[in-house]
C-alpha cells in the first residue's frame, strides 16, 4: 500500500472510531445557506498532501535510547565503555505495542543523538552499536524498530543529530575549522545515506537543531514525502518548549523569511504569512528527562497530566510527539508504560464516540440531534488542505427552544478540542465570526465526556518572571548563559535602556560550546529591544555578545518562554 493512501486512511481524529466511514478530507456540504462574511481571498499557505496526512496522524511516540542511558546523564560524556552497551532484551514490539496502547500513530527513534553514537550497523564512525557485545556486534536496533513498525502498521521517523561530539560538531553540526568542517559534512551525509536507503520510507526525519551540512539533495532522492523537522528543507517546526505545550491561537502559517531560518517556532506564526508549516510538541513521559535513568522514575507523568497535554497541544492543532525512553536493557518501563497505557484507555472513552457530528461551509454550520442530548466537548476540525481560515468562532447549542453560548475561540485548524459547559441541547451550531475566505469545516462533533476537563485546558502560555542578567554600557554587551540556561527551549534578553530607546542590534554573536550559531538567534518580529534564543541543546558554555543601537546603556532582562 502507498504510504500516503495508508495515512490519508487512518483519518482525522486521534481515535476514529466516531468518525468510521469519513474520508480525511470530506466533499463538503451546507446545511442550509448561511450569510456571507464579505468578500475576501482565501489564504495563501497551503498544505502539501504530506503535510495534510502528517498532520491526520496527530500523536506520535519518541524513542530516546543512547550511552547517555547508561551514564545516568541527559547528555552523552563519551565516558562508557562500548563493552557495557549491552542491551540484552531489548525488545522493539514491546516499544511499539506501547505505543498503539496510547494511541499514538507513529514513532520516531533516535537512531543518533547528540554524543554521535549510531544505533544501527555503520563503519561511519567507530562510536556505534557494532562495536558493542550486543548480538556478538551484528545488532541493529534502526532495523529491529523499523520491522516491528512494519508489523503493527505504524509510520516511522527518525532522529539522526547533526551534532557529533565524537566527532567535534557543535549544534547543527557545526565544526570549528573548514578543513573538520568539510570532513564532518562527508561523513554525516554518508550515515544520512544509510538511513534514508535501508529501512523503508519515513514518516519524519528531525535534524535537532538545523544543520549546516547539505542533506537537501539526499531527502529529495531518497525520503521526498517525509516530513522534515528544523533546517534549510524544514516542513514542520519544533512549538519552542520541551513541556508540550502549544500557544493558542495556533496557527499553521508563518511568512517566508522565518520560515527561511530553519528554526522557526510556534512563536513566528502569522495566521496570514505565505508558508504552511506546522508545530510539533515534543515532551517526555519523564518530563523534564529525555532518557532513562535511574534516578527519574518518580518523574513520570500522572494521567492528568498527561490529559493536559494532549489538551494543550492537540486539542489545539498541534501535533503531539511523546517519548518514552528504553532501559539499559532495552525495555519501556512498567511505570510508563502503564500510564501510557491508562492515558490511551482514558482518550480512547472520551473521544471514540460523539453524540452527533457533522460538517459543512461557510460562516453558518448547524446541525439537530437525533434527541435532546448532555455534551461538554466540541471537537472541531477544518478542512485544512483549503489553508487555515478560521479567524474568530462562537460555539452555541439549543436548550428548549433557545440557542445559548457554549463558547468561543479563533484558531481552528487541524483540530480544536473545547471543552464546554455541560449542557442538555437538542442542536449545536458553529458560527464563524471572522474568517480568510469561506470556512470549509471538515468536523464539527459534540461528545458528553462525563467528567471535568484538565483545569489548564486554556491556559496561556506565557514567560516566566523576568531576571536581572546583566547591564550594558557604551553601546556593547558581554553575557555568559551557561548557568542560567537548564533545558532545551525558548529564551528572551530584554534590553531596558536608562534612557532613549533600544532600536535594533548589530554584530550579534552566540556561541554555544565555542561554536558560532547564528541560526538559533533570532531578533523578536514585535519587539525591537528584544532577542529570541532557541537552545535546541545544552552546553557547558553558552555566551552571547554583540552591540546595542539606540541606547547606550541599561540593563538586560532575562526570560524563559514555556
Amino acid at each position: 500500500m502507498q504510504r500516503r493512501k495508508f495515512l490519508y486512511g487512518l483519518g482525522g481524529g486521534a481515535f476514529t472510531a466516531g468518525l468510521a466511514g469519513l474520508p480525511a478530507e470530506l466533499p463538503l456540504i451546507r446545511p442550509f445557506a448561511a450569510r456571507a462574511l464579505g468578500a475576501s481571498a482565501a489564504p495563501a499557505a497551503r498544505p502539501t498532501p504530506g503535510q495534510v496526512a502528517w498532520q491526520n496522524l496527530e500523536f506520535g511516540m519518541f524513542v530516546h535510547l543512547a550511552p547517555n542511558t547508561w551514564q545516568n546523564l541527559e547528555g552523552d560524556n563519551l565516558s562508557t565503555p562500548l563493552s557495557q552497551i549491552d542491551p540484552v532484551d531489548l525488545n522493539t514490539d514491546q516499544w511499539v505495542e506501547t505505543a498503539l496502547s496510547m494511541g499514538a500513530r507513529y514513532v520516531v527513534f533516535v537512531a543518533k543523538h547528540q554524543g554521535g553514537f549510531c544505533m544501527w550497523q555503520t563503519h561511519t564512525t567507530p562510536y556505534s552499536i557494532r562495536n558493542t557485545p550486543w548480538r556478538h556486534g551484528k545488532g541493529d536496533v534502526l532495523r529491529d524498530i523499523s520491522e516491528s513498525c512494519r508489523k503493527h502498521g505504524l509510520p516511522l521517523g527518525v532522529y539522526v543529530s547533526p551534532r557529533d561530539q565524537y566527532f567535534g560538531a557543535g549544534i547543527g553540526g557545526k565544526c570549528k575549522t573548514p578543513a573538520q568542517q568539510k570532513k564532518y559534512n562527508a561523513i554525516y551525509r554518508e550515515q544520512l545515506t544509510e538511513v534514508f536507503t535501508r529501512y523503508g520510507k519515513l514518516v519524519e526525519i528531525w535534524f535537532d537543531g538545523s544543520t549546516v551540512t547539505p542533506v537537501g539533495d539526499l531527502i529529495h532522492r531518497y525520503q521526498p514525502e517525509a516530513m522534515v523537522f528544523q533546517g534549510p528543507d524544514a516542513t514542520i517546526r519544533w512549538v519552542g518548549n520541551e513541556n508540550g505545550f502549544a500557544p493558542y491561537p495556533c496557527w499553521n502559517a508563518l511568512d517566508k523569511q522565518d520560515a527561511a531560518t530553519g528554526t522557526a517556532t510556534a512563536l513566528n506564526s502569522d495566521p496570514n504569512g505565505s508558508v504552511w508549516m506546522p508545530v510539533e510538541a515534543d515532551v517526555s513521559i519523564r518530563r523534564p528527562d529525555w532518557f532513562w535513568s535511574t534516578t527519574n522514575a518518580g518523574k513520570v507523568l500522572t494521567l492528568d497530566q498527561l490529559l493536559s497535554i494532549y489538551y494543550r497541544s492537540v486539542g489545539r492543532g498541534a501535533q503531539l510527539l511523546l517519548n518514552i525512553p528504553p532501559n539499559t536493557r532495552g525495555l519501556m518501563a512498567q511505570p510508563d508504560c502503564a500510564v501510557a497505557k491508562q492515558f490511551g484507555d482514558e482518550l480512547r472513552r472520551r473521544f471514540s464516540h460523539p453524540v452527533a457530528r457533522t460538517r459543512g461551509a461557510g460562516p453558518l454550520v448547524e446541525w439537530k440531534l437525533a434527541k435532546p442530548a448532555r455534551i461538554d466537548t466540541v471537537i472541531l476540525q477544518e478542512q485544512i488542505s483549503g489553508g487555515q481560515r478560521v479567524r474568530a468562532y462562537q460555539l452555541e447549542g439549543r436548550a428548549h427552544g433557545a440557542w445559548i453560548p457554549l463558547g468561543e475561540g479563533a484558531s481552528i485548524g487541524h483540530k480544536r478540542i473545547q471543552p464546554v459547559p455541560p449542557h442538555i441541547v437538542d442542536a449545536v451550531r458553529l458560527r464563524v465570526t471572522e474568517s480568510q475566505g469561506d470556512p470549509m469545516i471538515r468536523t464539527l462533533a459534540v461528545y458528553d465526556t462525563g467528567v471535568a476537563p484538565p483545569a489548564d485546558w486554556d491556559a496561556v502560555s506565557h514567560l516566566w518572571a523576568a531576571n536581572l542578567i546583566g547591564q550594558w554600557s557604551g553601546g556593547s554587551f558581554s553575557l555568559d548563559l551557561s548557568s542560567r540556561i537548564h533545558a532545551a527551549t525558548q529564551y528572551v534578553l530584554r534590553f531596558r535602556p536608562e534612557s532613549g530607546k533600544v532600536t535594533g542590534f548589530r554584530n550579534m554573536i552566540l556561541e554555544i560550546g565555542g561554536v558560532p550559531a547564528p541560526d538559533l538567534l533570532k531578533h523578536s518580529p514585535a519587539h525591537p529591544d528584544e532577542l529570541i534564543l532557541d537552545i535546541t541543546g545544552l552546553d557547558a558554555s553558552i555566551r552571547i555578545h554583540g552591540h546595542v543601537e539606540g541606547a547606550s546603556s541599561g540593563s538586560i532582562l532575562f526570560e524563559k518562554l514555556r
